[in-house]
């Protein structure tokens, strides 16, 4: 009876305490309403005639499926998420709340914009009073702990004087037992023996902590129409190590012309990792030759993949076993990209760029260039040497590899792009959509924040691109523009630069890098200011919650 009376007084200070955080934030609601401004709100629309009356069902059983993804995710974002949700007034509080996840501002370094608490580096992936030395220092004592201290899919969390990994299978037993419940119910109706197969191993997934079949299933999916991946995948939420993986969703369907049209792009993935700028030594060719690319339409979105900033596409599965046995998945959110072009990478354009190149500007480059970042993603070092141990780029290159791996992609997007026009599948005139389409682009993501991992991605290449003279910034007129006759070799030569240090697992290299670039230097602080009056990114209304209600 003590023990739970004093458990009762301890949560009421808990209580107490974030009631009394926000308080001291005074909370400045119309700031707050500017920053909800800052997502334009934009309903996401599918056609519903692509699916039968039994993939209805399958499609609402995993909408149902994805919203736990939403409440996972939110769980692993910040410890009192509940509380401080609990604790919010006004409806500013709420809305951005509600799109950052959290009390956290995802484009301002993760400043807290309700309260004053600072987010813990490893989100709630780790005891937040832990230090990366004491997680390194029971590694090395314990070296038996390595693996699952280091695995994706467990949470460390402490036990008396021990630090203890808990799989998630167990950490989240009962939300991922009623997700595996809406995956087999939704299996039921599905036709496609592909997709059952895929709905009914990663169903067992959640309950196993064990992932490898059910990637294997879902790269696997032929002749389907119903496009999703569902489960923890991305690392980024933790900046400790990059070692966590949160929990996601994208419940999509087919847009079967579109998907005929760039399958041959997959054909070219081994001639790609050939003409990498990087000793042969380094070349990848044992991740598998299946590269499928498939457009699709975004139904719903959930979790990691929803938090903050939308996705555009996605390069799936992580698992290199995967990747060495099948390559991976490359899909594109059609839908996604024509409300982002609208509303804002055009807008962008109109505003950073040299007038005379912003007929440059287009969707294709737009669309085109999210494609090939995500080949990209599939090629190039991924498991490597070092000091004669079998290890990983990810491992090697720790809480900056996701920054990294997002600057190679974004790299090797216009370089493989320029490799597709000498192989006739663009024509030559595409080259300069090519560069200036991505330019105007490198101001949507950078302001996203520098510290998130596509914008300060894109901050190393404009930094980078500036000093080499492939960018010249007009400081008289405040516009910048692409310098045709130096940019392709510039960029081979920052391409070779990410390919050595993730090849070479060179982990103070990359660090120097990102100090280096990734920084917001006086003209990207100019043209990101210039900026200011428009929307940073959508806010999805999704159709599919207006059919069947949050």
């Amino acid at each position: 009876m003590r023990h739970i009376l004093n458990l009762l007084i301890i949560a009421g200070l808990l209580l107490l305490a974030v009631s009394c955080d926000i308080k001291k934030s005074g909370g400045d609601d119309q700031m707050l309403g500017d920053k909800v401004k800052q997502f334009t709100e934009t309903e996401i629309k599918y056609d519903k005639s692509l699916l039968n009356d039994n993939q209805k069902k399958v499609v609402e059983n995993l909408y149902y499926a994805s919203k736990i993804m939403d409440d996972l995710f939110f769980s692993q974002v910040y410890s009192k998420n509940y509380e401080v949700r609990e604790q919010l007034k006004s409806e500013n509080e709420k809305k951005y709340f509600e799109i950052m996840f959290g009390p956290f501002d995802r484009l301002d370094h993760n400043k807290p914009f309700i309260g004053t608490a600072v987010k813990p580096e490893g989100a709630n992936f780790y005891p937040e009073d832990m230090t990366k030395e004491e997680f390194n220092q029971w590694v090395k004592n314990h070296p038996e702990d390595e693996a699952a201290f280091s695995s994706e899919f467990t949470v460390i969390r402490r036990d008396k004087d021990k630090l203890v990994a808990i799989p998630y299978s167990e950490f989240y037993k009962d939300k991922l037992q009623k997700t595996a419940d809406y995956l087999n119910k939704a299996a039921e109706f599905a036709e496609n023996k592909s997709l059952k197969k895929y709905l009914t191993t990663r169903a067992a997934a959640f309950l196993s902590n064990d992932y490898y079949e059910s990637d294997m299933a879902w790269m696997d999916l032929k002749d389907h129409t119903i496009e999703v991946v569902i489960g923890p995948y991305e690392v980024y939420e933790d900046e400790m190590f990059n070692y966590k993986a949160a929990f996601e969703s994208f419940l999509t369907i087919m847009d079967p012309e579109e998907s005929k049209k760039l399958a041959v792009f997959g054909s070219y993935l081994n001639d790609i990792e050939k003409n990498l700028p990087i000793d042969d030594k380094h070349k990848n060719f044992d991740r598998g030759s299946e590269s499928p690319i498939v457009v699709v339409q975004e139904v719903f979105s959930a979790g990691d993949s929803k938090a903050g900033v939308q996705t555009l596409a996605f390069n799936l599965p992580n698992d290199e076993r995967v990747r060495e046995a099948k390559g991976s998945k490359k899909v594109m959110l059609k839908n996604v990209h024509e409300a982002k072009f609208e509303k804002l990478l055009y807008p962008i354009a109109k505003v950073v760029l040299d007038p005379e190149q912003l007929k440059y500007v287009t969707f294709d480059g737009f669309f085109n260039h999210t494609l090939m970042h995500e080949m990209s993603h599939g090629v190039g070092p991924g498991k490597i040497k070092k000091d004669g141990k079998d290890t990983e780029v990810r491992k090697e290159l720790k809480e900056t590899y996701s920054k990294m791996e997002e600057c190679k992609a974004d790299v090797l997007g216009m370089y493989n792009n320029m490799f597709m026009i000498k192989k006739g599948v663009y024509p030559e005139s595409f080259a300069n959509e090519n560069w200036v389409t991505f330019l105007a682009g490198t101001f949507r993501s950078v302001r996203f924040g520098i510290n998130e991992a596509h914008g300060g991605g894109n901050a190393i290449i404009y930094n980078y691109l500036l000093e080499k003279g492939a960018y010249e910034y007009d400081e008289t007129s405040q516009k910048v523009r692409v310098n045709f006759d130096k940019i392709y070799d510039v960029v081979k030569e920052l391409a070779n630069v990410l390919l050595t240090i993730q090849a070479e697992g060179d982990y103070e290299a990359s660090k120097a890098l990102i100090a280096k670039y990734a920084v917001n230097s006086p003209s990207m602080a100019i043209l990101r200011e210039n900026l200011n009056h428009l929307p940073v990114d959508i806010k999805p209304i999704y159709q599919i919650e207006k059919m069947l209600g949050k």
